[in-house]
């Protein structure tokens, strides 16, 4: 979600190379890695639905201008990151790259005000596994398209019932999947130029972003002294907490393993919303769900044994 993530909440594009190259760890290791992975799902959902209990006070745009520039504040204090030197278009880049984080979270939490933390996230997550399937060659490609397109019929309101979701909470999620897509289209391009520095240079190009909407919003509240406590905890679990925990588990975890544990985000954000908010889903919704846990898993671990392109 996320910032990424969420969202991921992704986990920041200079990491790509450290879990592409990390070979296969002992089973304690891999245990340690695995319980890391969770724990920052859990410490990223817990932020979200935490964020949600906000949005009366200060609105869904709000509470993102508030944990986007908490969390750039956070991550400029631990990684004090050095002035980049780069050329006009690598600019450009990186400037799109923060914008289309800030986006992503102001239409998440757009979908959060609207429709259950789970269901905006599974629709979220198939922004990133667009860009995984974007190049379909094998017939295992097509099986796990078909999951997630499944999934997402059993999600969309076709119907009126007692299930049936906001369209507008629907439309913010997609939003979000689509900014969520670009976010890592373009972090491919600065994560090699940049390095781990991105991300705090892009949560400030976010923070930027975000702000005006924020501000207009909630306009003073965002100072109220327990506004901004509130707000720290969520950046704090929703970024700086996550983003230790996936180093963490990064330099124990083969990338294919890190990628089909996060794959889950959807259900542990159902389940976290389930229990501090009281969001319950209907039996349809989790399948859903479940179809598309498995699609990112398995295009995920399709991925991870595709050989490389010739040419």
């Amino acid at each position: 979600m996320g910032l990424a993530p969420l969202p991921r909440e992704s986990p920041p594009p200079a990491l790509t190379a450290t879990m592409a190259a990390h070979p296969a760890s002992p089973d304690r290791e891999t245990a340690l890695g695995a319980l890391a992975v969770f724990g920052a799902l859990i410490s990223q959902y817990l932020g979200a639905s935490f964020a949600k209990q906000l949005f009366d006070v200060i609105g869904p745009a709000g509470m993102t201008t508030l944990r986007v520039a908490l969390a750039a504040v956070l991550l400029f204090l631990l990684r004090r990151p050095a002035w980049p030197s780069l050329e006009r278009g690598q600019w450009l880049n990186l400037i799109g790259y923060g914008a289309m984080l800030g986006l992503m979270n102001l239409l998440i939490y757009q979908a959060f005000a609207r429709i259950p933390i789970g269901i905006a996230v599974a629709i979220e997550v198939l922004g990133p596994l667009a860009v995984v399937l974007a190049g379909l060659r094998r017939v295992l490609d097509v099986i796990w398209l078909t999951a997630a397109l499944a999934g997402l019929a059993l999600l969309l309101p076709l119907h009126q019932a007692a299930g049936a979701l906001d369209p507008a909470g629907l439309a913010f999620a997609f939003g979000a999947a689509a900014t969520w897509a670009l976010y890592i289209v373009f972090g491919k391009r600065v994560s090699t130029r940049v390095g781990a520095d991105a991300v705090c240079w892009g949560m400030l190009v976010a923070a930027v972003i975000t702000f005006p909407a924020g501000t207009w919003e909630a306009g003073t509240a965002l100072l109220a002294p327990t506004v901004l406590a509130i707000g720290f905890a969520v950046a704090a679990l929703s970024s700086a907490l996550p983003y230790t925990l996936e180093l963490f588990a990064l330099s124990r975890l083969p990338a294919h393993v890190f990628g089909i544990l996060v794959s889950a985000s959807p259900a542990m954000a159902a389940m976290t919303s389930y229990f501090v908010l009281g969001e319950r889903l209907e039996p349809i919704q989790w399948l859903a769900i479940a179809l598309i846990v498995i699609a990112v898993a398995g295009s995920t671990l399709a991925t991870a044994h595709r050989p490389p392109r010739s040419g």
